[in-house]
């Protein structure tokens, strides 16, 4: 009798920047707050849920031994793979997918997300897994709330026209996708130059590729640390609990 083999759930975290915004002297990922690097906060969300089988880490060249040391000080036993980062962004994840062939299977799911959102909460983790689960891929998003106006096409200290705020959504990581529509998407895309340059991320170049994306559940304590004020940010919301009122 054959062994069913189960879904795996594979965290892909990038964390190949060098965070030149941030003005620090180390790569923002690796930068301690209250005595521990951002990117371990970012691996400690996928190493307690319970849905996740595996992480791998997409890292800065030259990083790879001390990101290993600190995954074995914090008991992040679930990291599995560390591998270099490329050039862009884009590179680099697709680096990250490239690796898993021939150790994911078509239909497991492998969830991208950004080292430096640490504050990550179970439950958005969660229904981007199960919406991938449904649907085939899944993008954390959330409603747009402030007003979009469009720059006059002469004079960009003018406008005539706005957007109407209740058409968009704000996306960001994580984002979950089949493992063979991850790979195929990778594989096309750089091959035909599609959707790999600038701030291209995974979800703008299945776009590009004609593919249609859902939506999962977000928040916007799922920051992204950017700049040097972000780290006051990232600490407040480390001291701040929600209130049991809210929900």
């Amino acid at each position: 009798m054959s062994e069913v083999r189960i879904t795996m759930n594979v965290a892909l975290i990038i964390a190949g920047g060098v965070g030149a915004r941030t003005g620090q002297d180390i790569p923002k990922q690796f930068v301690n707050i209250n005595d521990k690097p951002i990117l371990i906060y970012t691996m400690e969300v996928f190493q307690k849920h319970p849905k996740i089988d595996a992480i791998e880490v997409v890292c800065l060249d030259g990083w790879h031994d001390i990101l290993k040391a600190y995954a074995k000080q914090y008991g992040i036993t679930k990291l599995k793979w560390v591998v270099n980062g490329g050039k862009t962004g884009q590179e680099s994840i697709r680096n990250g997918v490239f690796q898993l062939k021939g150790i994911c299977a078509s239909d497991d799911i492998i969830i991208v997300h950004d080292g430096i959102r640490p504050m990550l909460e179970e439950e958005v983790l969660s229904d981007v897994i199960v919406t991938c689960q449904r649907c085939g891929n899944a993008v954390t998003s959330l409603p747009y709330n402030e007003q979009i106006f469009k720059i006059d096409e002469k004079d960009e200290q003018k406008t005539h026209a706005y957007i109407k705020r209740e058409t968009l959504r704000r996306v960001m990581t994580p984002q979950a996708y089949r493992f063979d529509k991850l790979y195929w998407a990778y594989e096309k895309a750089f091959r035909e130059k599609i959707g790999i340059y600038g701030s291209s991320y995974t979800n703008t170049m299945m776009i590009d590729l004609g593919e249609t994306l859902y939506f999962a559940k977000g928040s916007d304590r799922n920051i992204k640390i950017t700049t040097a004020e972000d780290f006051e940010l990232f600490k407040a919301l480390l001291n701040t609990k929600r209130n049991a009122w809210m929900k």
